[in-house]
């Protein structure tokens, strides 16, 4: 449960035993850091508060409490008993290493005993566990084997052992032809001499102390690999959340909501530290707030206020008003509206990132008989209740269904939150009936359903019980999977490259291997019945320019005769309402209404859309950005059709020269992008530009001396700009 305690002590054999290998094959010793590793990994990622102490035996040195009169020599207590961590962790990968000493296991494990009792004296633990490691392959005394049992047993302290091979090693002929399990053991030798009488004493420790379940405490080390390789969960408090269920004025029940389902994000843990000294307390965060000015003066915080972007303008909000614009309601509420049927709430209506199970009050039996009541009527009439719902007063109200759920052990309402009309996608598509194009053949319908059945992931087992090849509910998040392997290897391996994915995550999130099998001959028929064929496109993407420019090489007619129908198309479309001006929705579409309409002069439309292209690009913003360029694009056809070059080219112009000043580089690389240039005489006779230098005006200009443009004068080109209009 979330909130208990357990203390634990691995005891890891280091001697030179644990290195021996055959060629190609992991030694014990490598097999039982990887167990160790694995072990704190899932416990400082799971956050928990169990508390974890390692020794070591077989060391070189010896350090431990019961070191005396040459007793319990070569054991080292590496960690006493604390809450693991990653120094915990880059200890084992980096300090961690095969000795050239053998101890008594034995010995160890009464240093374990010691330490559990020294460190938990006086404090509170719901379990105290010792952990040994070893191949077993060291000479133990049995003198005392009672005498551990029994303190054991009085201590209340489990024991697990992790080795090698397995516990029926021993047994039928030592294992097979070399006492081991297949991939256990090492390959190519029996169980020696001391493996055998320690694994006799591994026996009758274990099962002294679990007479039926006892040996199933003994693993070896691949096995415990593939059990630790998951990443273990974070653990979480169930936290009640209680309310009053009501059904009209007059009916009011006590209940009690725990979250069932919901959906486990990552804590945001990311910080920004010195690159040098990964220290957060080297860096400073400071935040300034200037005006959009030459000077950038700046602006106090509390001389700013919040500003909801409405269009292109901007209304300020003050926090007074964010406060009074809030929902208010009486706080928390699980009120029922009415009842439905439950075939009446789809399933796909399910929305939200939570199902809250909602139960009676554990100290009210009149809530309990009641709420009873409600549940297994629902449940016999299959219906479920509307309610509202709402976490507290800070909290926006929902509405949902509380369906009934009767289990052997309880019985509660499970609450779906369900979509407002807002929350609603409604998407016409055509029909797929009566269309002989798209209507399959009985032959490709029958290859879908032998396919569709050799994909199932239930199947009945030998006694016609059916087994679910697939449980989603047993499958770990890939990617907190990814991003706790990826810290670890960071955290102990800072200098060299990530890690790729472990091939146990990308095996879980496949297809199991029965079904992959099952279903080869069925995806073969598939792609005979269903075949695929390349399609060229018959339209090539055309650049804005050439949109624009309308294709010179398409004769002169055909080009006025394409123009007349896009003019009735667009007037059409404009049709609904009469444009007086160039608005802030929609300013290209606007400044083409208005030059077809002709109510007012060219150049006051042009000071009109140009007004509108400064307001947008005075908001640093993509979307903005490329509302603007469709606007100067707008400008340029319209001047280009009307045969007046002089706005467009003294805008263009301007705009060129305030670029470096106010930081608009974005708009300029767009401009180059799509070829957007001053209007030459090849394409209006009345123009005084050349083609070359149109061409040459989108090219990025030598840097001149700083002094040579001042922010003052730029201003004063787009004001005269607009004063000529």
């Amino acid at each position: 449960m979330a909130g208990s305690k357990s203390a634990l002590v691995l005891c890891m054999d280091v001697g030179f035993s644990m290195s021996n290998s055959a060629p190609g094959e992991e030694s014990a010793f490598e097999l039982a850091k990887k167990v160790i590793q694995k072990f704190f990994q899932r416990q400082v990622f799971a956050e928990t508060k169990d508390e974890v102490a390692l020794v070591l035996f077989g060391t070189d040195s010896t350090k431990n409490p019961l070191c005396q009169d040459g007793q319990y020599e070569n054991i080292t207590v590496h960690r006493p008993l604390v809450v693991p961590d990653f120094e915990l962790l880059m200890e084992v990968e980096h300090q961690i290493q095969p000795e050239n000493q053998q101890a008594d296991w034995l010995d160890a494990l009464v240093v374990c005993m010691d330490l559990l009792r020294t460190h938990t004296q006086g404090k509170k633990y719901d379990r105290c566990n010792i952990v040994v490691l070893t191949d077993l392959n060291t000479q133990a005394s049995s003198d005392n084997l009672d005498v551990i049992v029994e303190n054991l047993k009085q201590a209340g302290t489990t024991l697990q052992f992790f080795l090698p091979f397995s516990v029926a090693a021993d047994d039928e002929g030592q294992g097979g032809e070399d006492g081991r399990d297949p991939g256990e053991a090492v390959p190519g030798k029996s169980l020696s001499r001391e493996q055998k009488n320690s694994l006799e004493m591994v026996k009758h420790i274990m099962l002294s102390l679990d007479e039926e379940e006892g040996l199933e405490q003994v693993y070896t080390f691949r096995n415990a690999i593939e059990q630790l390789c998951m990443f273990k969960r974070i653990e979480r408090r169930p936290m009640a959340w209680p309310c009053q269920l009501t059904i009209g004025s007059s009916l009011s029940i006590r209940i009690v909501g725990y979250k069932a389902v919901t959906e486990e994000r990552l804590k945001k843990m990311w910080v920004t530290v010195d690159a040098q000294s990964s220290k957060k307390d080297d860096v400073k965060r400071e935040t300034v707030y200037c005006l959009d000015d030459d000077n950038e003066t700046e602006v106090m915080k509390e001389d700013i206020i919040q500003g909801f972007r409405y269009g292109s303008d901007i209304v300020p909000f003050s926090k007074v008003d964010q406060d009074q614009m809030k929902y208010k309601h009486d706080g928390k509420c699980f009120a029922v509206l009415g009842f439905t049927k439950q075939s009446s709430v789809p399933r796909h209506h399910f929305m939200g990132n939570q199902v809250v199970k909602i139960f009676a009050a554990r100290d009210d039996e009149h809530a309990g008989v009641a709420l009873s009541a409600l549940i297994r009527a629902l449940d016999e009439l299959k219906m479920a209740a509307i309610v509202r719902y709402a976490y507290d007063r800070r909290s926006n109200p929902q509405v949902g269904a509380a369906f009934p759920c009767i289990k052997p052990s309880y019985e509660c309402l499970m609450y779906v939150q369900l979509p407002f009309m807002e929350d609603l996608r409604h998407f016409l598509f055509p029909s797929l009936e009566n269309n002989r194009k798209i209507s399959p053949s009985e032959t490709q319908l029958s290859a879908v359903d032998s396919l569709i059945d050799s994909m199932m992931l239930v199947e009945r087992d030998e006694n016609q019980e059916e087994r679910d090849l697939l449980k989603p509910h047993h499958l770990p998040n890939p990617a907190f999977q990814r991003h706790f392997q990826c810290l670890h290897h960071r955290a102990v391996n800072p200098d060299s490259p990530l890690p790729p994915m472990e091939p146990w995550l990308e095996a879980a999130l496949d297809r199991p291997g029965v079904i992959k099998e099952r279903c080869q001959a069925q995806l073969e028929e598939m792609k005979k019945l269903f075949p695929l064929t390349d399609v060229e496109k018959k339209k090539k993407l055309k650049t804005s320019a050439q949109i624009f420019d309308k294709d010179s090489e398409e004769p002169d007619a055909k080009k006025a005769k394409n123009e007349e129908e896009e003019e009735e198309y667009n007037l059409a479309d404009i049709s609904e309402g009469s444009v007086t001006s160039v608005g802030s929705v929609d300013p290209g579409r606007d400044f083409r209404a208005l030059i077809r309409l002709k109510t007012l002069p060219f150049g006051e439309v042009c000071q009109q859309l140009t007004h509108r292209i400064e307001q947008l690009l005075g908001n640093k913003n993509t979307h903005y950005y490329m509302k603007s360029i469709t606007c100067i694009q707008a400008f340029r056809e319209q001047s280009v059709k009307l045969g007046n070059a002089d706005f467009f080219n003294s805008y263009l112009r301007s705009l060129k020269r305030s670029i470096p000043s106010r930081g608009l580089e974005v708009i300029w690389d767009l401009l180059v992008q799509d070829a957007v240039t001053l209007i030459s005489k090849d394409e209006v006779d009345g123009s005084t530009i050349s083609k070359n230098e149109a061409n040459q005006f989108l090219m990025a200009e030598e840097k001149k001396e700083e002094a040579a443009a001042a922010p003052a004068e730029d201003t004063g080109d787009v004001d005269d700009l607009l004063d000529m209009m």
